[in-house]
């Protein structure tokens, strides 16, 4: 298997513990918790079912359906874009492979919920002194974790290509 084929399998094994992960909590929060009653954890953190039919904070989640499908659609073409990414990425860009395949796992959990649901169970909730944070899922960690991962990168992958010897700088 070539180096760069070897190495994209590695981060889709990640993703797929990911999507693991997030199914198997999301299961667990939907046979063991009852529909938007809290159960307190900590004093800023509660565990609280939810079913979210839109986007990241209920964005379009009365729509009247078709962002369903809108959502699955854009969760499958992100996906796929991802998977040829990760493919091309070589074993240096490990911080980027990490970033995209936590965005990937996020992705396909959230699209599996979508199609077979046609909503995305949400059960962790943080709040503060009255102020709730949208209730979310290990999905929705893994694409935000990601997504910073990437800007990260992204900001400082290219200061270091910059002061790199092989482009004259140091």
């Amino acid at each position: 298997m070539p180096e760069a084929s070897a190495t994209a399998a590695r981060w889709y094994a990640l993703a797929l513990v990911v999507v693991a992960a997030d199914q198997g909590t999301k299961w667990l929060a939907s046979t063991e918790l009852t529909y938007s009653v809290p159960v307190k954890v900590l004093s800023w953190f509660n565990l609280t079912l939810h079913h979210n039919e839109g986007a990241a904070f209920s964005f379009l989640a009365d729509a009247g359906g078709w962002q369903r499908w809108f959502f699955a659609t854009l969760a499958l073409a992100v996906s796929a874009m991802i998977v040829f990414w990760l493919r091309d990425l070589n074993a240096r860009q490990w911080q980027l492979s990490l970033a995209l395949a936590l965005v990937l796992g996020g992705a396909l959990g959230n699209l599996v919920d979508r199609v077979h649901l046609g909503y995305v169970v949400d059960f962790v909730s943080v709040h503060y002194s009255g102020w709730y944070f949208p209730t979310f899922n290990v999905a929705d960690a893994a694409i935000s974790v990601g997504a910073f991962l990437i800007v990260v990168d992204s900001l400082f992958s290219s200061f270091v290509d910059e002061q790199s010897p092989e482009n004259g700088t140091s």
